[in-house]
């Protein structure tokens, strides 16, 4: 009976003290779940609500980041060094499997949130996602002040494919919030995931994910549908579409 009410006593105390921090459920609501890439396509900017489920924390506030990645693909970045008197592409690093897009916002700045270790684990910010390059034989994740890490960042966030907003979320009330992220014009089609993750006191207490689908729309859908499912019909085409083209060009141009 002893060692019953002790543990009855040991639960109700870690409850009190903020032990049952996993009670909070995290629902996702977002504006436009599928975007469609016409002709005329110039971005897309959608919203995201959310809602904290559960008991809320009375004694501290609840803080959010909000991850959009978009499909994966590899990049290439090149190191120039003057050769000769000019400069020339002499080094490279590849990244692998990076996310096409990428958007974080927070509801104050990362470091005001949590802990260094809290945020690097949870990849909240462009400085603490995890970007695999190929080095050599080998894969790894270098240092955030790696030359060519800082250089792809930069380049991505000048073309507008990668962002970080430290007051993006707003808070409507200490359990709703919304944020707003941007489909760039030059996005790749593909799912995008929106990633949500809730944090009270420094630590992580949810996380919730949803996800955009952004597929292009009407003729163009169907050309991009036959290069994926039909390759060799669709490079036949391009050339003898190609050839037509140059026939025809020749024919009215010809000076006899």
């Amino acid at each position: 009976m002893r060692i019953l009410q002790a543990l009855v006593l040991a639960l109700v105390l870690f409850a009190g003290s903020g032990g049952f921090a996993c009670a909070q459920r995290l629902i996702l609501s977002v504006s436009q779940p599928e975007v469609l890439i016409t002709s005329n396509f110039a971005g897309a900017d959608l919203v995201l609500f959310g809602v904290v489920e559960g008991v809320p924390d009375a004694d501290h506030r609840y803080d959010y980041a909000v991850t959009v990645r978009g499909p994966q693909e590899s990049f290439i970045t090149w190191r120039k060094s003057r050769v000769a008197g000019i400069y020339i592409n002499t080094d490279s690093r590849t990244f692998v499997d990076a996310p096409a897009v990428l958007a974080v916002a927070t509801n104050r700045p990362a470091v005001q949130i949590a802990p260094a270790e809290v945020l690097r684990r949870e990849q909240v910010g462009l400085s603490r996602n995890i970007f695999v390059q190929r080095v050599g034989p080998d894969f790894a994740d270098v240092v955030a002040d790696d030359p060519f890490r800082l250089a792809f960042l930069r380049i991505k966030q000048a073309d507008g494919l990668y962002s970080e907003e430290p007051n993006g979320v707003l808070l409507l009330s200490p359990q709703v919030f919304r944020t707003s992220f941007r489909i760039p014009a030059s996005a790749p089609v593909g799912t995008y995931e929106v990633e949500v993750k809730l944090f009270g006191q420094g630590q992580l207490l949810a996380s919730a994910k949803t996800s955009v689908v952004v597929r292009k729309s009407g003729f163009g859908q169907q050309i991009a549908a036959l290069a994926e499912d039909h390759g060799f019909l669709y490079g036949l085409c391009v050339a003898c579409g190609a050839l037509a083209i140059g026939f025809g060009a020749n024919f009215v141009f010809r000076k006899d």
